[in-house]
């Protein structure tokens, strides 16, 4: 892709991160190119259909978390390494509002743009998951599938307005719920 090009395609993708965390997934694409100061015809040149421009945005911070899971597998205690990514995935899942419902649905349908992304994420929050159970800092009953719906949920409620302020106070329930009585949040 020429610089200039990738350049646009940045841009375009800042412009809609903003959007999207402003007013949600179901964002106009008209109202993100006009944001952009781009035509219609610019923005779907780059991303052809809404799902194209969400999978774009969303598969980079899926990526980004995955990596991030990836190097805590191997750096602090395994309890705090678990809760410090599950904080992380948390935040940036609510950052976009709409996002849940969007990675609920992709982890599911094997078409979707964003499955492979959300794979991948759930698999490396299940190995920070068995890592703190190896280490007997997390409960043994919970699995990668129950850690990936925590997140959706937490977010979720990150999400409502009316729970939003109670949102960082369930997190450390939460989190105190899935690490042994040995560990703290």
């Amino acid at each position: 892709m020429r610089a200039d090009a990738r350049k646009n395609r940045d841009h375009l993708l800042a412009v809609a991160g903003t959007a999207i965390a402003e007013q949600g997934v179901d964002v106009a694409l008209r109202d993100i190119a006009r944001r952009a100061d781009v035509g219609l015809a610019t923005l779907l040149r780059h991303f052809p259909t809404r799902e194209a421009l969400l999978d774009a945005l969303l598969r980079t911070g899926f990526d980004e978390l995955t990596a991030q899971a990836c190097a805590l597998e191997t750096s602090g205690t395994p309890g705090d390494a678990l809760v410090s990514w599950l904080h992380d995935a948390v935040a940036w899942t609510t950052r976009y509002r709409g996002a849940t419902a969007l990675m609920a649905a992709a982890i599911q349908d094997t078409e979707s743009a964003l499955h492979a992304s959300c794979v991948a994420l759930r698999a490396a929050g299940a190995r920070l998951l068995a890592r703190a159970q190896a280490a007997d800092a997390a409960r043994s009953d919970i699995d990668g599938a129950d850690l990936f719906a925590l997140v959706a949920m937490l977010a979720w409620l990150g999400d409502q307005p009316a729970l939003a302020p109670r949102a960082d106070r369930l997190f450390d329930v939460v989190s105190g719920a899935v690490l042994t009585s040995t560990t703290s949040p």
